[in-house]
């Protein structure tokens, strides 16, 4: 996707650590324009697939999922919370995933009244690095009996396993931009 390259050219940041910082239109603050443009091309990716849901994950997902949704006949978007709630209820799905820019393990959450056996699951990110929080999300479709239909990332870091570990689970993964490296402050784009 081309307007995606050309934003994480211009305005990504590359930190320490293999960390590319989009910040300024992805994931603090978001270029809502930008946004829809991404939405349409996740639908266009997967138009051929019947999409029951979209699952994301707790914080930078929600935006892009709910975005993408509008797409998808305003199909409903769940996600799953990092935390445990007062409100949140006692009947949950639940998975554990590694944070490597966190550096900590934690919990994801989904209530068992929002993913039912059968339904045809799309997740969507705004990143995938090692794979471990959309694994995370794999496993919880899974315990509800649902089917993953796909996995949509916004930025993929090519250089690392993640994609390797979905695709060898079986699992369609559509990229909009993949980052071939980082290094010395620069991005490499597929």
């Amino acid at each position: 996707m081309k307007l995606l390259k050309d934003k994480i050219l211009n305005e990504g940041k590359v930190r320490k650590g293999n960390i590319l910082k989009v910040d300024c239109f992805l994931n603090h603050q978001m270029d809502i324009k930008f946004l829809n443009e991404v939405g349409k091309e996740f639908k266009n990716r997967f138009k051929d697939e019947k999409v029951d849901k979209i699952l994301t994950i707790e914080a930078s997902g929600i935006a892009i999922a709910g975005i993408t949704s509008q797409y998808f006949d305003y199909i409903p978007v769940v996600f799953a919370k990092k935390t445990e709630s007062l409100n949140l209820d006692k009947e949950v799905f639940e998975s554990s995933v590694h944070s490597f820019t966190k550096k900590k393990d934690y919990k994801v959450r989904v209530g068992k009244e929002f993913l039912k056996k059968g339904e045809r699951i799309l997740i969507i990110d705004d990143f995938l690095a090692k794979g471990c929080a959309t694994k995370g999300m794999i496993d919880l479709v899974q315990q509800s009996g649902a089917n993953v239909v796909g996995v949509g990332i916004v930025i993929e870091k090519g250089f690392q396993e993640g994609r390797q570990v979905l695709e060898d689970m079986g699992i369609r993964v559509e990229s909009l931009a993949i980052i071939e490296k980082l290094e010395e402050g620069k991005v490499y784009l597929k």
